[in-house]
């Protein structure tokens, strides 16, 4: 998730660590607690590094891993599938007006952009706007509730610039095979309240590039980890449950 590190899974992972699961978080590149910065990173390749260093990590004796990934974590996942697809049982991926987003430009205003940082307006209303949403009462009869969102709090007090990639320099990376990425199993689960990636964007997606299982989670945001973290965690054990 752009922006973001592995602090946003610690619901999902409390609870699949509660049912007996390994559960293993990663902070990409400038990400979370990587120690990174976002200038240190010149190419897709530069970002994804911990996954790929994680993956090369796993001994033959292991089991095999069930991939998350989560928006621009499925870029991730598609690389490091078809990389070492040996390793990996089966890979879940969730795929705009960016609106107060911030853009770096450290080559020069005159070039494309290197960096972004999300805004508190886009997290409020296309990230994060079903999440933690506690209604506070009014001080004062004649004043209206507020709306407390704590996930969103956290999100804003914790987030990084992420690198920005051109497509050339995506699809310089992206060559997957059939042999090789065509061989793990995928599941993509549709969030139908997603603001980011509309939920007729994920069905487009899905027809052009069909996974081997569908799943839904009605009323969650894009932050599905944070939104509906039972939902989720359900499923991630069903899938790992399969095709483990």
């Amino acid at each position: 998730m752009a922006c973001h590190g592995a602090w946003c899974w610690y619901k999902v992972a409390a609870l699949l660590k509660s049912a007996g699961h390994k559960v293993t978080a990663l902070d990409l590149g400038a990400s979370g607690l990587n120690p990174k910065q976002v200038q240190d990173l010149h190419s897709i390749s530069d970002y994804f590094e911990p996954l790929t260093e994680f993956m090369m990590s796993l001994g033959p004796a292991d089991q095999r891993v069930i991939l998350v990934g989560h928006s621009m974590g499925g870029i991730g996942l598609s690389f490091a599938m078809e990389r070492f697809p040996e390793r990996v049982a089966a890979a879940y991926a969730r795929r705009v007006d960016f609106m107060d987003t911030k853009y770096i430009h450290q080559n020069g205003a005159d070039n494309p952009p290197t960096a972004l940082l999300f805004g508190p307006n886009i997290m409020a209303t296309k990230l994060y706007q079903l999440c933690s949403a506690e209604a506070i009462p009014p001080a004062e009869p004649c004043c209206f509730y507020s709306i407390l969102n704590q996930d969103l709090e956290l999100g804003i007090s914790l987030l990084r610039p992420v690198p920005c990639f051109s497509d050339a320099a995506v699809q310089e990376k992206a060559v997957f095979t059939k042999e090789r990425y065509g061989s793990v199993a995928r599941v993509y689960i549709v969030c139908d309240q997603d603001n980011v990636i509309k939920e007729d964007l994920q069905r487009w997606m899905i027809e052009n590039n069909p996974p081997n299982e569908v799943k839904l989670i009605s009323g969650s945001d894009h932050m599905v980890m944070l939104c509906k973290p039972h939902e989720l965690c359900s499923y991630l054990q069903e899938i790992a449950g399969k095709y483990s």
